[in-house]
């Protein structure tokens, strides 16, 4: 098998703010063998890219997605054949790649299967870390039923395909924990606070108990995983992370005395602004409920603040969007919302190296270095001066390769 040689590029990525130009990568069998600033030496067989110069940069990772969720009102999704809801998901997950996010974390929904599929080949997208379905109390943010509905929702009358499930009680919340992990998830999605897309739960609501919290946290290491949480507020942030929680969605009412709490924790935080942006403009012709478009109206313009306080903190910031239906094609929007308080340095450093260390990947993802999987990037000028090379879905793209296999190539 030849081997992939990228030649006169310029290397990007999270380990140094400085760019690298003249650096020469070395591919073999899906992984990265080589990078030097200096010539490598050819073999007859290798194929060489000639990179002109231009960014060479590991493949990015969107650390909050649902691939199921393929309409703004996703309590709608359950009722849709599961086999419709996968083919489209499919279009999602192929719209990712082509921004060129090799790898994602699905928030909520997609299961091991999905993400088999990818990896097989069977259909064209990121590599995928799976929650399977997050895991709610009644009335939580996972609940989705309307107010008038009565039935009480146990795990085995959860069919179809939804992006929660709903479990009560120590016991409940266990086994929850233990079926997604049996099922291949590779950690557990809870919901700590209400939220924009339920219907009964206010924003400041908090939800699950300590003794709850603590045992889905102890299942979910006892997988050697963790745990993330939909947590809006500063309380339910602080008892999330006092719970054992590592990852915290959204935190959009953070305040600057949590943002340090999380910071000392050692935790991290998955900003998702560019979802609430777009579901202002988009939300009501999309299907948004009316009481769902109420509820945005209270984490909307904090957005930025709470970016302001991990910044101050010195939070680990994970790169996220959490976007649904047609919204997915704002993916890349999030990288100009965040550089508004932030160096386009640090913002592709959370959208590669701080949320490969968020998925227990380091060294792995998110770096061009020996013996990282060679998921790289050429883009047509410095992102470290323009993030918007990273919009337009993909058009300022020249390569995308995802495991050492080429999505796209126009460079010879």
């Amino acid at each position: 098998m030849s081997l992939v040689h990228f030649r006169n590029a310029t290397v990007v990525d999270g380990t140094q703010p400085a760019p690298r130009p003249g650096s020469e990568v070395v591919v073999e069998h899906g992984t990265i063998r080589e990078i030097s600033d200096r010539p490598i030496k050819l073999g007859a067989a290798d194929d060489v890219i000639d990179v002109g110069g231009r960014t060479l940069m590991p493949g990015l990772i969107d650390a909050h997605m649902h691939a199921l969720a393929i309409v703004v009102n996703v309590g709608t999704i359950s009722d849709m054949p599961m086999s419709l809801v996968a083919l489209e998901a499919h279009e999602i997950l192929e719209g990712m790649l082509r921004r060129g996010f090799t790898t994602v974390r699905d928030a909520g929904g997609a299961d091991h299967g999905l993400a088999e599929a990818v990896e097989k080949g069977l259909i064209a997208g990121p590599r995928m870390f799976v929650s399977g379905r997050s895991i709610t109390q009644t009335g939580g943010h996972g609940d989705l039923r309307p107010r008038a509905a009565n039935l009480d929702t146990c795990a085995c009358c959860q069919a179809g395909a939804s992006i929660a499930r709903i479990a009560d009680g120590v016991p409940e919340v266990r086994r929850a924990a233990r079926d997604e992990l049996r099922k291949g998830a590779t950690q557990i999605k809870i919901m700590a606070s209400g939220g924009v897309g339920s219907p009964t739960d206010p924003i400041w609501n908090l939800q699950y108990s300590e003794e709850e919290v603590r045992a889905i946290v102890e299942e979910a290491r006892s997988w050697r995983t963790y745990v993330m949480a939909h947590a809006y507020t500063p309380e339910s942030i602080r008892r999330s992370i006092d719970f054992g929680v590592r990852s915290i969605e959204h935190a959009n009412l953070i305040d600057a005395a949590t943002a340090r709490h999380v910071a000392k924790a050692g935790a991290f935080v998955v900003p998702t602004l560019v979802t609430y942006e777009a579901l202002e403009r988009q939300g009501k012709s999309l299907g948004l409920p009316d009481v769902s478009l109420e509820k945005l109206k209270d984490v909307r313009a904090a957005g930025l603040t709470s970016l302001e306080h991990l910044k101050a903190a010195g939070a680990k910031i994970g790169y996220g969007t959490d976007l649904l239906g047609a919204m997915h094609e704002h993916q890349s929007r999030e990288f100009l919302i965040r550089a508004e308080v932030m160096t386009p340095f640090e913002v592709i450093c959370q959208a590669t190296i701080v949320n490969a260390e968020l998925l227990q990947m380091s060294g792995k993802l998110g770096v061009v270095a020996p013996g990282a999987i060679a998921d790289l990037l050429v883009v047509n000028g410095d992102p470290l001066r323009d993030l918007g090379l990273f919009q337009d879905q993909g058009r300022h793209l020249s390569v995308i390769m995802k495991g050492g296999k080429f999505f796209k190539r126009t460079l010879h």
